[in-house]
């Protein structure tokens, strides 16, 4: 399935990692909750990730480089899924390329103390129960874009992260995956 991506050559690409993995019998998803010290995006919850460095092979390696600078997860453990799509961060300015990966757990995370406050650990099964508490449109880089929140354990996920997490929901839901680990056969429909 092909993948939005977005031009602006004004916007500083970015990219981050959607951790999937299997605790307890079911799937999960592992967010960050940035500290309140970070220079965009403090306090709030988002997926692993940031700014493209000249450095990073491409977006995939910031996505991995990132993941392991701010929760620990070695970038060779991670079996990438595919990817979403591109989403615009207005606070940051970025153009944000997603990449889904099944991460091996249990797992000892090491969580950067200038950038990561914690880790949510959200069960797939409990996000594609809730309805988004709140829907509305934005305008963002000119473009008609949904805006969702979620509530999950005293939290809310808004912003780009919410948008990510509603993609990811209709997948799920438009290919009738399980939220077992038993089983799973998810990975194709992200490609």
């Amino acid at each position: 399935m092909p993948r939005r991506r977005l031009e602006d050559p004004g916007r500083t690409p970015a990219a981050v990692l959607l951790p999937l993995y299997c605790k307890d019998g079911q799937l999960h998803i592992l967010f960050t909750k940035r500290t309140s010290t970070v220079s965009t995006h403090r306090g709030q919850i988002a997926f692993p990730g940031g700014r493209y460095d000249p450095a990073d092979k491409d977006l995939l390696a910031t996505a991995l480089r990132e993941a392991e600078e701010e929760v620990g997860l070695k970038r060779g453990d991670i079996e990438v899924l595919g990817e979403l799509d591109q989403q615009f961060s207005v606070e940051s300015n970025y153009i944000v390329s997603v990449f889904v990966g099944a991460v091996p757990w249990p797992r000892e995370l090491c969580l950067s103390p200038e950038e990561t406050e914690k880790v949510l650990e959200i069960p797939v099964r409990r996000l594609l129960e809730e309805e988004p508490a709140r829907h509305e449109i934005e305008v963002i880089g000119g473009r008609s874009e949904a805006s969702y929140y979620y509530h999950y354990d005293g939290e809310v996920i808004w912003g780009v992260t919410a948008r990510i997490v509603h993609q990811l929901m209709e997948i799920w839901s438009a290919h009738h995956l399980g939220t077992s680990c038993r089983g799973w056969a998810g990975p194709a429909c992200f490609y």
